[in-house]
């Protein structure tokens, strides 16, 4: 499985997660990661995710396909 850190924006305390999904590269498009989430897809934190708006925040981990999202503070903060 492939491990991917995405660090949230400084003063950011969450992302969407179809923003997520796309900022990271696992999907092509906003409405392929919205695609995803509905058909049962992904998973946060080992529940399958439905909201394609939760707001993802540190320590979340996130699976889609083969890929694992672990998401973090900003270093620099």
């Amino acid at each position: 499985m492939q491990e991917i850190t995405f660090e949230l924006r400084e003063g950011e305390g969450f992302i969407p997660l179809i923003a997520l999904l796309k900022a990271v590269g696992v999907v092509e498009s906003g409405s392929m990661a919205q695609e995803v989430v509905t058909a049962g897809l992904v998973r946060r934190n080992g529940e399958i995710e439905l909201r394609k708006r939760a707001k993802i925040i540190s320590g979340d981990n996130i699976e889609f396909e083969d890929c694992r999202i672990r998401v973090a503070e900003s270093m620099s903060q």
